[in-house]
Order: C-alpha cells, then sequence, then structure tokens
C-alpha cells in the first residue's frame, strides 16, 4: 500500500469514529430524551394533556407515561365513583406510577373552618378522614391535603391555633395505623385562611408531633406569600413530606413566571427527595402545542 493511500485510509477511518463517537455521546448539557424518566417524580393531574389523551382520565395517565412521567395527583378523587377510583389505580399500578394527593374536602370552599374550635366541625372533618382512608387504599394513595379553613377575626391567634392542632391530632390518630399522612398546605388565595406561611405550618407540625402530619410545600403559594424559598425549604425541611409546583406570576408551568426552577429542583435532588412533585398548575398555552411547551419546559427545569 502506497503512503498517501495508506494516511487518506487511517483519516478517514478516524473521522467515522470521531462521527460514530459524537452520535453515541450525551453530553450533560442536552435534555433527556422525550418519553425518559425525569429525575424527579413529576405529577401531572386531569385536564393537563387533554389534547393529546382525550377526556378520559385514564387514557390521560396513559399519555403523561408515555411522556416519562411516573405519578399523577387528583384534588377531586375523594368525590370520583368507587368504578373510577379502581380504574385509575388498575391503570398507574399496571404502569407503575405513583398516586400523589388528593384533597380532604373540608367544606364550603375553606370556610367550614377548624380554627373556630366548633365540634360540627371536627365532626365533619373527622369523618372525612376516615372515609379518606378507605380512598387511600383503593387508590394506593399515601398523602392527603388538608386546609384548616378560614382565619377568625374575632378570635385570638393562639386560640385558633390550639383548635386546629386539637383537630389535627384526632385526624393522625386516624392515618397513623396505615401510614397515610395528611399534609398542610399554606395558601395564598385569599387573605382569610388561617394556613399562610411555611413556619406557621411547621410550627403546627410540631405541635400535633405525628408522622401522620407534614407539609405540603407549594412553591407557588409560598413565592407569593414569603419568596425566600430555598431558605425556607430548609428551614422547614423535617416537617415537608410533599411539593408541589406553579410558576409565579401566572400560576402556569416552570420558566413561564419569575421562579428558577431549575435551582430549586437541583435544591430538592441534592437534599434527596424522592416524593411526588405534583405539577399544580395550568398550561400557559392552548392545546396540544400548549401540553407539548410543558413538558418542554419540565425536560429543561429536570437538567439540573
Amino acid at each position: 500500500m502506497k503512503r498517501r493511500d495508506f494516511i487518506t485510509r487511517t483519516l478517514a477511518t478516524a473521522g467515522s469514529t470521531l462521527v460514530l463517537g459524537n452520535a453515541l455521546a450525551t453530553p450533560a448539557n442536552v435534555p433527556t430524551a422525550p418519553g425518559a424518566t425525569f429525575k424527579l417524580n413529576y405529577a401531572p393531574h386531569d385536564g393537563m394533556f387533554k389534547n393529546h389523551g382525550g377526556d378520559n382520565f385514564v387514557d390521560q395517565i396513559k399519555y403523561m407515561a408515555d411522556q416519562g412521567f411516573r405519578a399523577i395527583e387528583d384534588n377531586g378523587m375523594l368525590k370520583r365513583s368507587v368504578a373510577d377510583q379502581e380504574k385509575i389505580s388498575k391503570t398507574l399500578t399496571g404502569l407503575g406510577m405513583t398516586m400523589g394527593v388528593f384533597v380532604i374536602e373540608g367544606g364550603d370552599n375553606w370556610k367550614t373552618s377548624l380554627t373556630t374550635g366548633k365540634q360540627e366541625f371536627k365532626d365533619t372533618f373527622i369523618k372525612t378522614c376516615k372515609e379518606s382512608v378507605e380512598v387511600a387504599k383503593r387508590v394506593n394513595a399515601k398523602w392527603m391535603t388538608v386546609v384548616p379553613g378560614f382565619f377568625e377575626r374575632k378570635m385570638p391567634i393562639g386560640i385558633q391555633t390550639a383548635n386546629v392542632v386539637d383537630s389535627l391530632r384526632r385526624g393522625a390518630e386516624i392515618f397513623e395505623p396505615h401510614g397515610l399522612v395528611m399534609v398542610l398546605e399554606p395558601l395564598s388565595d385569599t387573605p382569610e385562611l388561617f394556613l399562610r406561611n411555611s413556619d406557621q405550618t411547621f410550627e403546627i407540625c410540631k405541635a400535633v408531633k405525628s408522622p401522620s402530619c407534614k407539609i405540603l410545600y407549594d412553591i407557588y403559594h409560598m413565592q407569593r406569600n414569603e419568596g425566600n424559598l430555598i431558605i425556607n425549604i430548609n428551614a422547614c425541611w423535617e416537617e415537608i413530606a410533599y411539593v408541589q409546583i406553579g410558576d409565579n406570576p401566572g400560576r402556569k408551568e416552570p420558566t413561564t413566571g419569575e421562579i428558577n426552577y431549575k435551582n430549586i429542583f437541583k435544591l430538592l435532588s441534592d437534599k434527596g427527595y424522592k416524593g411526588v412533585m405534583g405539577m399544580e398548575h395550568g398550561n400557559a398555552k392552548d392545546g396540544k402545542e400548549g401540553e407539548l411547551a410543558l413538558i418542554k419546559a419540565y425536560r429543561e427545569s429536570d437538567n439540573f
């Protein structure tokens, strides 16, 4: 073989090897391929992917699984029929997915308040907790959202706090034998709500003293009410059992507002969080285009 031919063939072989190597390599800054499991366990809800999955929630769940999601949440699960609960549970089990929170309904738009100490409100809460145990078993759920209710302007805050703690202890007694957890959610929807800040919720969980009473840290609500997200997450960490997502302003998917979700997700990952990340928000854009944009936003934010 002539020297010139040998050099030409050697360079060609090296070049093809380099091209192949580049094709197979996955640089760290490239988002995971569509359909691959995310680093964190993000959980969509009913209606979020209706344009791709259809109106039936079970079909939407299958689409979610195809996109790499491994959990769902469903605030209204308690009100679904037993047949629908069983269908959803069977679908989740078959797909290897986790059931996130559903809401323990406490009354008329949170106005039925545990802050009052009224026995009728306690009785309703306890009754719903018992019903929730059966639903949780049926759908293989572990966490249930609790909102204590409205602030009572004519009652000292200490008395209201004691009333809430008393009711939550009763709820914890119901859930503990089953390994279930009620997660308290401070909200920003209206100043009339009693539970609004993470430190207040931390204090209440410490007072209840139960593994069945923890914090649901909704990043959207906490950004609106108190900000300082990373510092407050760290401060309340030992009582946080569940996390929800939503950017601000607008309460849409990450990357649509002011919150640096890539940093928040990295923090949670570094802290070893393995729980569900509820996608408690709407879609910034309508239709199939909006649903695909939402998935893309999660791929980008999950690339930390």
